[in-house]
């Protein structure tokens, strides 16, 4: 028991993701007992036992859906050939278990940081991110800093630079990435011809959709602050939100405020 739960611990410590098994309650015959426990790690690894079989099995593929998914999960298992919840198996008993998923903070990547980075990095930390700051050199068509930032799929970075060279070129680095939101400050007209070298160079629609220029969502504000805001709350409403058909106001590329 204690072993698992370091391993538990080793894998947080290292921000990867990982689910704890824990039996809480088991029925009739069960190969599986009240407090057994199992880690579930995010290269598909496991740790420990909750009875093993066509059991452990079934535990283990829904334990693998609840990460993908990033939540917890109580599911009931009939240790039976037919009905619901059967397993397939002729023991008759019935496990029931609850999956505790653990996962890395979400990171917030600031490229350019200054009198808007500075309280967006404050903000994030109190919101539970883990920010990372690269500060650039101005007007470099290359940017060594961000290349040696490992980004991930809960990745969010925010591009605000002083000038459109420097921003373009975090803009090729991230768009590497899995990083599912990448904002950038600054007109439409910035974006637009950014975009265009972008599709000139192949970079395909999928991932320039991943682009939010302006970044932020419109709150009306115009102080670095307020900025600030506006943008980790375009963040959070993205984060939350994206795939479910929200409807939330934001610039728009086409220059007006509109709900998406």
């Amino acid at each position: 028991m204690e072993n698992i739960l370091i391993q538990l611990a080793q894998a947080i410590s290292s921000k990867e993701s990982a689910a704890l098994v824990t039996v809480i309650e088991a029925k009739g015959a069960s190969p599986a007992k009240i407090g057994a426990q199992l880690v579930f790690f995010q290269n598909g690894s496991t740790s420990g036992t909750v009875g093993g079989g066509k059991l452990e099995s079934s535990i283990i593929e829904d334990s693998k859906k609840d990460l993908a998914e990033h939540k917890c999960g109580l599911h009931h298992y009939q240790l039976t050939e037919e009905g619901q919840d059967s397993i397939g198996t002729l023991c008759g008993g019935e496990v029931t278990v609850f999956v505790q998923a653990y996962f890395p903070p979400p990171q917030l990547v600031i490229v350019g940081g200054g009198h808007i980075g500075r309280p967006l990095k404050i903000m994030g930390e109190a919101a539970g991110f883990e920010v990372v700051v690269v500060d650039v050199a101005p007007g470099r068509a290359t940017m060594p800093e961000l290349e040696n930032v490992k980004l991930y799929s809960d990745s969010f970075v925010v591009l605000i630079t002083t000038d459109h060279i420097s921003d373009e070129a975090a803009m090729r680095i991230a768009l590497k990435t899995p990083a599912p939101y990448i904002g950038m400050i600054g007109s439409l007209a910035k974006w637009q011809t950014i975009q265009e070298h972008l599709s000139k160079d192949g970079i395909h629609e999928v991932d320039l959709a991943r682009v939010f220029a302006p970044i932020g969502l419109d709150l009306g504000g115009d102080k670095p602050q307020e900025i600030a805001v506006a943008i980790l709350s375009e963040i959070i409403a993205f984060r939350y939100h994206q795939n479910d058909g929200v409807v939330r106001f934001r610039r728009s590329r086409m220059g007006k405020t509109q709900p998406i």
